[in-house]
């Protein structure tokens, strides 16, 4: 093993830092129980904001980025993984107080890893990445709430982001009547390939919410946020259910009680970054089980790590659609 691995690592502090590309000894790795060799990472809205320093991701300096990583165990002091095992992490902190995915290394506690699933190549898992994973989260969240295909149509917002992209696709694969929401004319035959039977104009949930509206969603995965989840929420039916899983379009949410206490709708709130080790196996499994690879595979870009920064500057410009899987080495 070589004595040094090259990372993305940010200096500084919270109100300013730089991010490079660092040669780091090992000697510099964090304590961990699984010292993991990264063979691919991916690209989260996350990444974007704390590669870009546009927003308050990283809480401990200095940091490497990334909060995805997928590669194989070098070594192992836990009885849970030994060396040659596929792994892969989402969440857990990576990028924000533990060292991330952005880097040839990891060490890592065996809590915040998980086996690779049965089906999955390492870069499969990358282009699901945590945008993947937590459009799963949501879709688990609204099933226990009582979702079932056939109840009436499910509305995506964001439907072009890696989030949207992956929400509709786990929804159309499990017969769910998509709709997708999209500022973006031009994408309309994209979200139509990948399921939705319904193109939504953004324009229609950017405006001020009404207390009430008509009776139109079983229910939603929302990673906007803003004007466009109170819309959401008004226009959902009884006893749906609406999975919020990100701010893009705001954090504020201007809504009355009246969709909760007229037709109780319930507002279902999804945190991938501490989801428990038994959850994020079961979304793996069924990721792995459900999601149509071929489709995956074609709304997927490989890059070289060696272009994050530029590719995260796209991404927050809303420049980039779909999924972006990270090759390290490159």
């Amino acid at each position: 093993m070589n004595e040094h691995f090259r990372a993305l690592m940010a200096e500084g502090n919270s109100k300013q830092y730089a991010v490079e590309f660092k040669e780091l000894p090992l000697t510099s790795l964090p304590e961990g129980e699984v010292l993991v060799g990264v063979r691919y990472s991916s690209l989260n809205y996350k990444d974007g904001l704390a590669v870009t320093g546009r927003g308050r991701i990283i809480r401990k300096f200095p940091m490497i980025c990334g909060i995805d990583l997928a590669g194989t165990v070098i070594e192992s002091s836990s009885p849970l993984f030994r060396a040659g095992d596929e792994v892969l992490a989402v969440g857990q902190n990576l990028s924000e107080t533990v060292w991330g995915g952005y880097s040839q290394l990891a060490k890592l506690p065996a809590e915040a890893l998980v086996p690779l699933p049965q089906g999955l190549s390492l870069q499969q898992a990358m282009a699901i990445g945590t945008a993947g994973f937590t459009a799963m989260l949501a879709l688990l969240a609204l099933e226990q709430n009582g979702l079932r295909p056939g109840t009436g149509e499910v509305l995506v917002t964001g439907a072009t982001g890696g989030v949207g992209s992956v929400a509709i696709l786990l929804l159309a694969a499990g017969g769910y009547q998509v709709a997708a929401a999209t500022g973006r004319p031009e994408f309309r035959s994209y979200l139509r390939d990948l399921g939705a039977k319904t193109i939504v104009e953004r324009s229609e949930l950017t405006q001020k919410a009404p207390p009430l509206g008509s009776e139109r969603w079983a229910g939603g995965i929302d990673s906007v946020g803003g004007a466009v989840l109170a819309n959401l929420l008004a226009t959902t039916a009884g006893n749906g259910s609406v999975a919020t899983v990100g701010l893009a379009g705001g954090s504020d949410l201007a809504t009355t009680v009246f969709p909760f206490i007229l037709r109780n709708v319930s507002l279902l709130g999804v945190n991938s970054v501490q989801a428990p080790k038994e959850l994020r196996m079961r979304a793996w499994d069924r990721l792995a089980k459900q999601l149509p690879l071929p489709k995956l595979e074609g709304i997927t870009r490989l890059e070289p790590l060696s272009r994050i920064k530029e590719l995260a500057e796209q991404l927050l410009d809303g420049k980039l659609w779909g999924r972006v899987a990270l090759d390290v080495g490159a």
